[in-house]
């Protein structure tokens, strides 16, 4: 078959092709539920993401080809089995549907919404016509349905009597928890924060991830016998003498909380916030918390400028259009990402790494590429009122490495009462623990996908579970 035969062949949809063996991308073209309108969703911060109706939703599952050599196993991190799911799925069979999904991925209902689908990516029908199966929306559709249903109940383990500390209740924190106390563990989570959810609840806009998700599933988890403890910010070594207990072993869950900064000129100016502090305190007013005209940070009827071009970026500029901005610019520093879909640099199966533009970007935002950030300004001494930026170029260093930045063209300067500073985080550093304490997710690996922390937290509890049998055979 040529790489573009597949597009032409389209007929009137049905499910039969499923239960001919997996052929219905042949007449089935991927259907997408799409985003709210523009002119709605922009006023509040409901969830932007449509859903299909469950015949829509059965036919794009029945979509996928169940193909001898599943490239979508491979490109996920938690190793889920999109075809075995999909399948379930386009016959109906939600219950088992869940079964399949869950068994991989503890919480489907987190990456069916704010996953990049690596899977879809790495799809055989993407490698022919970029229609890959809609894995992400299917994997989202089945959880709710799990839900909707009470597929999911509360599953109450046999303890070992063995307790285990996490530190940390971001999605790693979670993954990790949840898997030792399947297995019997008595856990605690220790959380800083006034709730649970990590970078899910105080990094990810409503509109992206609606909070009561997070609630729902962490009601499940302390059904199932997990022990919750907030504003509770602990080092691993604090946690036997702070609270007069005993853990086995302990689990560091606690993310990346330093974010990349810039010191350059005018840092120190009112109006200048890091991408967090914007994110993390609109979504503690929507969970109704309350703040002084001072500490509020808002973009109402101001230009705001975003340094940054990633999804933390993208996010910042949804969240000043529904606080009211007058306009929104974004800066980034490296050079724009190819268009797509191909990537020469990462050809199928891997992740391309080409243009993205997300609902944030719908809305409106101007985007430039290669500027480099030079002073901030001010007309009156204390706020903000513009930055200075230069275009850059990179040239090949000569010496290898690092490309060289060479300034390009004359500075200008960038009109903005509100800058936010969204260049990613550092990674953490950790000291020399004892043998019982385990590091997990981006604490462990630096900021990365929720699906990786969630995978690197599942792979964290075995470690966990290795360690405390062999401890116990050895005092056996």
């Amino acid at each position: 078959m040529e790489k573009n035969s597949i597009s032409q062949i389209h007929t009137t949809p049905s499910l039969q092709g499923r239960a001919e063996g997996g052929s219905a991308f042949l007449y089935v073209h991927r259907q997408e539920a799409g985003y709210r309108p523009v002119h709605d969703r922009i006023h509040d911060f409901g969830e932007v993401e449509q859903t299909l109706n469950t015949r829509e939703r059965k036919l794009q599952a029945s979509r996928c080809m169940d193909c001898g050599v599943p490239f979508c196993h491979w490109a996920c991190p938690l190793g889920n089995k999109p075809p075995e799911w999909n399948d379930a799925l386009a016959r109906g069979e939600w219950e088992r549907a869940y079964q399949l999904l869950s068994a991989t991925n503890p919480f489907p209902e987190f990456t069916g919404r704010v996953c990049p689908a690596l899977c879809e990516k790495a799809c055989v029908l993407n490698r022919f016509n970029h229609e890959p199966t809609t894995n992400r929306e299917d994997e989202a559709a089945i959880t709710e349905g799990a839900f909707r249903e009470r597929f999911i109940q509360p599953r109450i383990p046999q303890r070992n009597g063995t307790h285990v500390a996490v530190i940390g209740s971001g999605p790693a924190g979670l993954a990790a928890a949840d898997a030792l106390n399947q297995m019997g563990y008595a856990v605690t989570v220790f959380e800083k924060d006034e709730a649970p959810g990590g970078l899910l609840r105080y990094g990810i806009p409503n509109f992206k991830l609606n909070k009561a998700i997070i609630d729902r599933r962490i009601h499940v988890l302390e059904a199932e016998g997990i022990e919750f403890k907030y504003n509770c910010p602990v080092s691993s070594a604090a946690i036997p003498s702070q609270h007069n207990l005993s853990f086995s072993a302990i689990i560091v869950a606690t993310g990346t909380p330093t974010a990349r900064d810039l010191d350059i000129p005018g840092r120190s100016l009112g109006g200048i916030h890091l991408a967090l502090e914007l994110l993390s305190q609109q979504n503690r007013v929507l969970a109704g918390q309350e703040f002084s005209k001072e500490e509020r940070i808002t973009a109402r009827g101001k230009d705001v400028l975003v340094i940054g071009g990633g999804d933390t970026g993208s996010d910042c500029i949804g969240t000043a259009h529904r606080q009211g901005a007058r306009s929104v610019t974004q800066i980034e520093i490296m050079p724009r990402p190819v268009e797509g879909p191909d990537d020469p640099q990462n050809p199928w199966p891997a992740y391309p790494r080409t243009l993205k533009t997300t609902s944030s970007h719908e809305e409106g935002c101007t985007r430039r590429w290669n500027i480099n950030t030079l002073e901030f300004l001010s007309a009156d001494g204390k706020h903000v009122s513009g930055v200075k930026v230069q275009e850059i170029e990179w040239q090949a260093n000569p010496a290898g490495g690092r490309p060289l930045m060479v300034a390009k063209g004359e500075p200008e300067v960038i009109k903005a009462e509100l800058v936010l500073l969204a260049m990613g985080f550092l990674k953490p550093e950790h000291p020399q623990y004892p043998e019982n304490v385990f590091v997990c997710g981006d604490a462990a690996n630096g900021a990365s996908l929720v699906v990786r922390a969630i995978a690197s937290g599942r792979e964290t509890a075995l470690k966990v579970h290795d360690y405390l049998s062999k401890l116990t055979m050895d005092n056996g």
